[in-house]
Parts: C-alpha cells; structure tokens; sequence
C-alpha cells in the first residue's frame, strides 16, 4: 500500500483534490491547496524510473515515470503552483484557485506522462481546466477568447492524438520518447506540440486569451501552458534542426515588432 503511494502520479493528487477544494473557506482554502500542492511535489521523491505501468486493451500505458528531464520541470511547476497560490491570496471566488489547481496539476501529470495516449489526456485536461481562468474576468471580450482558446487548444490536442495513432501503426508502440520528423504521425504530433508552444504563425490564441484573463488567471496561464509545450519538444524531438530555425524566429520576431511599432510611433508623431 505505501509503495502504491508512493508510484501515485505527481499532479494527480492536485486534479483530484481541485473540485472538494470548492469547499473550504477562502483562507483555510488557500491553505488546503498549498498542502496538496506540497503533498504532490512528495511524489517526486520516488526518484527516476518507471512507477506506474498498466495495460488496458493491448495498449500499454505509462502513467507515472520520472528521469533527469521530468524532474526540473516538475520542481518548477509546483514552485509556481505554489507562488500562484500565495499571489493570488486576496481573490475569495473559488473558480480561479480550483481550477488552477486542477490546471497545474494536469500539466505536471502530463510531464510524467511515458506515452503518447497518457499524454494526450493530460495535454486535453489542461485546455479544459485553464480555460475557466479566462472565464473568470466574466467579461463578453473573455467569454469569446475563451472559446477560441478552448477551440484551438482542443485541436491541438486532436493533432497530438491523430499523430499518435499514426505513429502507433508504423511502429506498434506508444511509448513518448525521442521521434524524428519525416512520417505524418511524427508531423501531426510536432504541429501539436507548436501550437501550445505558440510557434509563430501559431500564438494567435496567446495574444487572443492572455489579455482577457483576470490578473491571476493570466500569471497562471505564461507559468504551465507553452512551458508544457517546451518540455514535449525537449523529450520528443531533441535535436531536431528545424527548431533551431524557429526558436531565432521567436526570439526575433517580438524586436521586429517593437521596431515596427516605435517606428510608426515615431512616423505619426511627426507627421
């Protein structure tokens, strides 16, 4: 039983914990979310390796493994679901911390994710849960970005499962490990990771959602949703030239913008 503890999945406890958390009054609440949150970075005491594997129908599921790559990135995500937490004391409505919770938690379940159809549950849930941070601000503007950004989020994860389905069919395995670009499976899953990247040509729903979330919503969203994207494409294509390519695009697009900007700033002025 203590060892089945210990295997449980980091950022489960979180998701499952999210909704009963409703419950408790604000500060005694604020306090309850910071245990689960302790209680869940526990589970990254296990160490690396392999803690929870079943098989449902023929295919085989890896619902908890941790390795070097995993445990950064899950000690970064509870230190922000914790910041989060603290920084957002003051907000009494419970919608905002709830579903934060469940939102941070799916995303570091989803880091802890050994195959592709684990991944895409937990991909999908954090779409679902950090949708109701843009809710929040309860404006018509966030109710219509809200649904864009469920839209596009939701299609990226079709893109994930329809490359997995592809991959599995060439290789007989959905193991999420190291994959080379060149099968359409491969393609579909590397466009899915770009779009909660927000690669260019695809950050439309970033620009589109951020602004229209509440404040906390919006500190909550830059901590867990494109830093998710980045892991997957650490773990899944590393290495891979093209990223090279669009990661100086990222990086340079925002300066040519501002350049833009100033410039007609400018412009205007002197006209």
């Amino acid at each position: 039983m203590a060892e089945l503890f210990l295997n449980f999945p980091p950022g489960l406890i979180m998701v499952l914990l999210a909704m009963p958390a409703a419950l408790v009054p604000h500060h005694y609440r604020q306090i309850f979310i910071l245990s689960v949150i302790a209680l869940s970075a526990f589970f990254l005491t296990a160490g690396p390796g392999i803690h929870w594997e079943t098989e449902i129908s023929g295919f085989n599921l890896i619902l908890n493994r941790a390795d070097h790559l995993t445990l950064p990135f899950a000690i970064v995500f509870h230190i922000a679901a914790a910041l989060n937490v603290i920084y957002g004391w003051h907000e009494p409505k419970p919608l905002e911390h709830c579903s934060g919770l469940a939102y941070a938690g799916a995303a570091i379940a989803a880091l802890h994710a050994g195959d592709l159809f684990s991944l895409f549950i937990w991909w999908e849930l954090t779409a679902v849960t950090s949708v109701f941070l843009i809710l929040a601000s309860g404006s018509n503007h966030a109710k219509s970005s809200a649904m864009r950004y469920l839209i596009i989020q939701v299609l990226s994860g079709m893109f994930l499962l329809s490359g997995a389905v592809l991959v599995f069919e060439d290789s007989g395995s959905l193991a999420f490990d190291k994959m080379n670009l060149g099968t359409v499976g491969t393609w579909l899953i590397f466009v899915a990771f770009g779009i909660k990247a927000a690669f260019p040509l695809l950050n439309g729903w970033l620009q589109d959602s951020y602004p229209e979330s509440t404040v906390i919503g919006t500190v909550m969203l830059s901590a867990f949703t494109t830093k998710l994207a980045i892991y997957a494409l650490a773990r899944g294509f590393p290495g891979t030239d093209i990223l090279i390519i669009i990661g100086c695009v990222m990086t340079m697009f925002p300066v040519f913008l501002l350049l833009l900007r100033t410039t007609c700033d400018a412009f205007c002025h002197t006209a």
